[in-house]
């Protein structure tokens, strides 16, 4: 049985080692690895972040970066706190960290929705010739729902928001003020 990890008060937010502000993109993958390798190795670290979006892609590095900095330094404890906005790409890098190490400032706004691609797919040329890439928009657009859904289910882990739940209101871009977010256990605490 594992222990769960004591509650953290305000204070212990004061001096946030990893600061994220804007678009999710390779710069801010760049500051963040950065700010991540000049972190304590032990102890407490936060890492905040206030976003509007971005690319899920990079949202998945870094939170591959906190899973695995997290495994190989245990003694280290590594929070997210959320200001103001964490949308999107933001609520993809939340999904990484254990709900129980997840706090949110009041008023911050969740939102949670689908992946969107825009692609259009030109046809020409033999008939036979024109399935494969017909075929190949269809297998990215699976994939990429499997890994979106793999993102929602970290991010609903020990939550009660279900599966189901997330899948129906994601397309409609979910909104989830701080406290409603507390209430379903997305996030441990509201400061």
């Amino acid at each position: 049985m594992t222990m769960q990890a004591p509650m953290l008060s305000p204070q212990d937010f004061a001096n946030p080692a990893i600061r994220l502000a804007g678009y999710v993109d390779h710069g801010m993958y760049i500051h963040f690895k950065e700010r991540l390798a000049a972190a304590p190795q032990d102890g407490l670290v936060v890492v905040e972040i206030s976003t509007l979006g971005g690319d899920p892609e990079l949202a998945r590095m870094m939170g591959e970066d906190i899973r695995f900095h997290s495994e190989l330094r245990p003694e280290c404890r590594l929070v997210f706190l959320g200001k103001t906005a964490v949308y999107s790409a933001g609520a993809t890098f939340m999904g990484f960290f254990a709900t129980e190490n997840r706090y949110l400032t009041r008023g911050t706004r969740l939102m949670i929705h689908e992946r969107i691609i825009t692609r259009d797919i030109r046809l020409q040329g033999p008939l036979s010739t024109c399935i494969a890439p017909l075929k190949a928009a269809l297998n990215e657009i699976e994939a990429s729902i499997t890994i979106q859904n793999e993102g929602f289910a970290n991010l609903i882990m020990g939550s009660q928001v279900t599966l189901d739940e997330v899948k129906k209101r994601a397309p409609e871009n979910w909104y989830l003020e701080a406290n409603k977010a507390a209430a379903l256990g997305l996030v441990t605490a509201v400061l």
